[in-house]
């Protein structure tokens, strides 16, 4: 297998010392003059990937980085997942450093890897990878490094069902201070031929399910436990930390294909409550919509935001909990109409809630960013944040990340007909 990598061995994929220098201070977001009415404002954030980088994912680390994770995929070369860290005041942290390359990475818009620092300083990733018996099948791979992204050890499969059938859709938490939690959508049961014989202990013998586990410092799993018997087949989860625990999200899927979001929440024993809907939509729809949930979370508050087409028009809502996820408000109308695409994320601070989503209309696609009031009872600031050259599917799903500064954003373009990473930082 050529998937794990040590970044002390040479690579194709690497910049230049003279475009590391660059990427200190001087590509730090560039100053801008505050606006008179204290509205937040676009700040170029140029990102260290080379063309043909696409599906981002974004964190804010423990100690205050911002960490960006990406796929590079170019024609006649292996994939190749790669990571950076960044600080305001020093700029870009180190040329891009490679977690794992290969032909079995598997590069799509919807599905994308994930990439978690936890308090003992130890770096967490996951992505998925082919599974060699089958063409149409795939794992989830996980790696932990320990020394900053230098080197990597990895478990190729989070799932241990080892079925040629589907994994992926995952989400990370952390696990006190170096521990994880992942979970994931599994289709082993979907695995089950026709005709044969539900499995005792199932509900829903081929239908998609959604599971848990946990994994040490060693990479020591623990035990699987299904959240959900039955989910929609293809939308994203995620996942955000209260203070009673971390919080799940997920578009379930009924026995007549109502596909409305939900959420549960891990306790202490490691037990998940009952799946509670964040809002009856009532969206019934044959087949998977690929635009899964985003939640974001501060204390015992959180805020869910998803895309929906219940009534037959196309919306993304936010709704809050101010109980954990026992309970969610009616929801508030971020957008709708034909031209919503959805493909949603959400983030909170102490001052607002923050939504980002993608439109498209007949001049193309734009990247939309709105401000929420804390308890969502009034909308700050709507801003179009960037005009995308991307079309249809190619821009995957953006990624935000907030800080005391403000919000960071990325997501894929397409410039010259190939993937490109395009990046911003939001602050007044």
């Amino acid at each position: 297998m050529d998937m794990l990598i040590k970044s002390r061995i040479a690579i194709a994929l690497v910049v230049t010392i003279a475009t590391l220098a660059s990427c200190k201070r001087d590509d730090a977001a560039p100053a801008v003059a505050k606006p008179a009415n204290g509205d937040y404002v676009v700040q170029d954030w140029v990102l260290p990937a080379q063309p043909g980088s696409m599906a981002p994912d974004l964190r804010v680390a423990p100690d205050g980085r911002v960490l960006i994770s990406w796929l590079n995929r170019q024609q006649g070369r292996r994939k190749v997942l790669q990571f950076a860290s960044y600080t305001e005041a020093g700029g870009w942290q180190s040329l891009p450093r490679t977690i794992a390359v290969g032909q079995s990475l598997v590069a799509n818009w919807a599905d994308t890897p994930h990439l978690l620092a936890t308090a003992d300083g130890a770096l967490w990733v996951q992505w998925l990878q082919a599974n060699a018996a089958s063409p149409s099948a795939y794992d989830v791979a996980l790696a932990r490094s320990r020394d900053g992204g230098m080197t990597w050890t990895q478990i190729t499969r989070v799932n241990n069902d080892q079925t040629e059938s589907e994994h992926g859709f995952a989400a990370l938490w952390p696990r006190g201070a170096n521990a994880i939690g992942i979970a994931w959508l599994d289709g082993r049961e979907q695995h089950m031929s026709p005709g044969a014989e539900q499995k005792e202990g199932t509900h829903h013998a081929g239908a998609m399910q959604l599971r848990a586990n946990a994994f040490d410092m060693d990479l020591e799993r623990g035990a699987d436990t299904v959240v959900d018997a039955r989910t929609c087949d293809c939308c994203q989860t995620d996942v955000a930390i209260t203070d009673r625990g971390p919080l799940l999200a997920w578009r379930d899927r009924s026995d007549d294909n109502v596909r409305d979001i939900v959420v549960a929440r891990v306790q202490d024993d490691g037990a998940w409550t009952k799946p509670i809907p964040v809002h009856a939509d009532g969206w019934k729809v044959e087949a998977c919509p690929v635009n899964g949930p985003a939640i974001a979370a501060r204390g015992n508050e959180a805020v869910v935001a998803w895309y929906s087409e219940s009534g037959g028009t196309p919306a993304v809502r936010i709704a809050r909990s101010t109980n954990a996820g026992d309970a969610f408000a009616p929801p508030v109308q971020v957008d709708t109409g034909a031209v919503v695409r959805g493909q949603v994320d959400v983030a909170i601070d102490e001052q607002q809630a923050w939504v980002a989503w993608l439109r498209e209309d007949t001049k193309g696609q734009s990247l939309m960013l709105a401000r929420y009031a804390p308890d969502l009872s009034k909308r700050l600031q709507l801003i179009e944040v960037a005009k995308l050259g991307a079309r249809g599917h190619a821009s995957g799903t953006p990624r935000l990340a907030v800080d005391a500064g403000g919000a960071w954003l990325a997501w894929t373009d397409v410039v010259d007909g190939a993937a490109d990473l395009q990046g911003a930082r939001i602050a007044r």
